[in-house]
């Protein structure tokens, strides 16, 4: 299982998030069949949400990122509940385009960058909050990073890491998230840009054996911090033979009669864990007469 910490300056002026995602990613390529270049995208995109899903208050709140940038991949979704257990799902799960010009997974290639960042919060409202910001440079942390000072107006910094294997299975992921805190003095300001200015990749940390303590801990280097708590999390759907009676339900029952009518066998699927559950003509009969009792 994956694992999340978040650590506090002693002070109160900042916080870190950092998370070692990689079986929550390598999950998501499993049931996906990512190439590279998704399973890099997508997965940072896993990681961002399960993190800002663990800043959640509620027991029952949750967190949806949707990035479309224009880009082959085209859509991509991760969803999150407030303990960090994420899933995700994208538009075009292959797509092979060249390395960028570092020799490295283009990621912002494959998400494009004419698009919007939109953060959808569940948090037990009437509506959810929407938050939406143009995609500013299709690699996702900066993106996330930008979400942050725009939308919430919290200066933030975002770190987000993917490592594939040759064989497209993940080798490492995870991430961290810096905030400013209400109160923050510029010599905490000053601080933390000094630790991150030679701060190695998120992979490149993971690769080197770094647990997510130790991610959190060399963000916030020269910083006096303290552990608040850390939590296991994993790719976990919430999909269900029952949600999906209530989805079938909410299409109307016109259409289920002519569901019903047309005899044959209806399937359908997670588009987030590929979860297939089928209804037989009586199957769908019987949802009609309980909608009607």
């Amino acid at each position: 299982m994956g694992k999340i910490v978040r650590y506090i300056a002693t002070d109160g002026s900042a916080f870190v998030i950092a998370c070692d995602a990689t079986d929550m990613v390598a999950e998501m390529e499993r049931i996906h069949q990512t190439s590279a270049t998704v399973t890099a995208a997508l997965g940072r995109l896993i990681t961002a949400a399960s993190m800002m899903g663990d800043l959640l208050k509620g027991k029952d709140d949750s967190i949806t990122l949707r990035l479309n940038g224009g880009g082959p991949c085209g859509e991509l979704i991760a969803v999150s509940d407030s303990d960090g257990n994420a899933r995700a799902t994208v538009e075009n799960p292959v797509v092979e385009i060249p390395l960028n010009a570092a020799g490295k997974l283009d990621v912002r290639g494959a998400v494009g960058t004419n698009g919007q960042l939109y953060v959808i919060k569940d948090i037990g409202l009437k509506e959810p909050y929407i938050g939406q910001t143009p995609i500013v440079s299709g690699e996702i942390a900066e993106d996330i990073t930008n979400y942050f000072a725009a939308s919430e107006q919290t200066p933030s910094v975002c770190a987000l890491g993917v490592l594939v294997n040759p064989d497209l299975t993940v080798k490492h992921a995870g991430g961290f998230i810096i905030q400013l805190l209400p109160g923050c003095e510029e010599d905490m300001i000053e601080k933390i840009e000094a630790s991150i200015a030679d701060i190695p990749s998120v992979t490149q940390m993971l690769s080197d054996g770094f647990t997510a303590d130790e991610l959190a801990q060399r963000a916030m280097r020269g910083i006096e911090i303290e552990k608040l708590d850390e939590s296991r999390t994993a790719y976990r759907c919430n999909c269900s033979r029952e949600r999906v009676e209530n989805a079938l339900l909410s299409t109307g029952l016109q259409n289920l009669e002519e569901m019903a009518a047309a005899g044959e066998d209806t399937q359908v699927e997670c588009h987030f864990c590929d979860q297939r559950y089928v209804f037989h003509p009586q199957d769908i009969r019987r949802l009609i007469d309980s909608a009607v009792k």
